[in-house]
């Protein structure tokens, strides 16, 4: 999936896949790291949220301004890089509890 578009709600995000089909997700959070100079976001389907597993999806996240403060959608980037991958999942267990639920 390779665009995201911002909905009204700030927590969710609509995602268009290759084919046109769009699908809401809700953002569980967003991070900054300043060793890879990006930023990242992490989504889970918004249908799933009730569910006893939630399948967590990750990008690098590339903002667009709209001439304000105010970020009103952005390009969103696959992970590629291993090591990457590896900061991210880190960052991600920080906020997951013992029994992987997210600790807020």
């Amino acid at each position: 999936m390779s665009e995201q578009a911002q909905n009204e709600n700030d927590d969710l995000i609509t995602l268009v896949d290759d084919d046109g089909n769009e699908e809401l997700y809700k953002v569980l959070f967003t991070f900054d790291s300043k060793d890879y100079g990006k930023s990242y976001i992490l989504l889970y389907p918004a249908s799933a949220e009730n569910d006893d597993e939630v399948d967590i999806q990750a990008y690098a996240y590339q903002p667009v301004q709209d001439g304000s403060d105010e970020v009103s959608e952005g390009e969103l980037e696959q992970i590629e890089d291993d090591a990457e991958w590896d900061m991210v999942e880190e960052v991600l267990n920080t906020f997951l509890d013992d029994d992987g639920n997210f600790d807020v």
